[in-house]
């Protein structure tokens, strides 16, 4: 058997070392990352009755509940349009970093970085 480079089909051998090319990919990372803690995004239910802020790294920013949406008599409506904010704005949060790591990353596939 021979003994060899492999490299996948349409790859070609780079100048650079790869331990530059991680070392710079690495970095490009990092700095998407913190670029997506800083990014929000919002998602509503119930017509704006409430309100969910998730950053690029899915973690709940903000929750805004209208006053007119709080009925003491039926806690369930406003459980469910929390749920439905919390879990759409996770969800778009979710696309945006995969969108914006995929953009670095281009299908590489690299464990624990969304989009790669």
């Amino acid at each position: 058997m021979s003994k060899g480079r492999y490299y996948p089909k349409g790859a070609k051998p780079q100048k650079q070392g790869s331990a530059e090319i991680l070392r710079k990919l690495g970095e490009e990372i990092e700095k998407a990352r913190e670029s997506l803690s800083e990014m929000t995004v919002e998602h509503s239910a119930g017509g704006g009755a409430v309100v969910a802020v998730v950053d690029g790294t899915q973690k709940i920013r903000s929750i805004r509940i209208s006053p007119e949406a709080i009925d003491p008599d039926d806690t369930g409506l406003l459980e469910d349009m929390i749920i439905a904010a919390v879990n759409g704005a996770i969800e778009e949060s979710k696309e945006t970093a995969e969108e914006t790591m995929s953009k670095l990353t281009g299908g590489l596939g690299l464990p624990g970085v969304p989009g790669s």
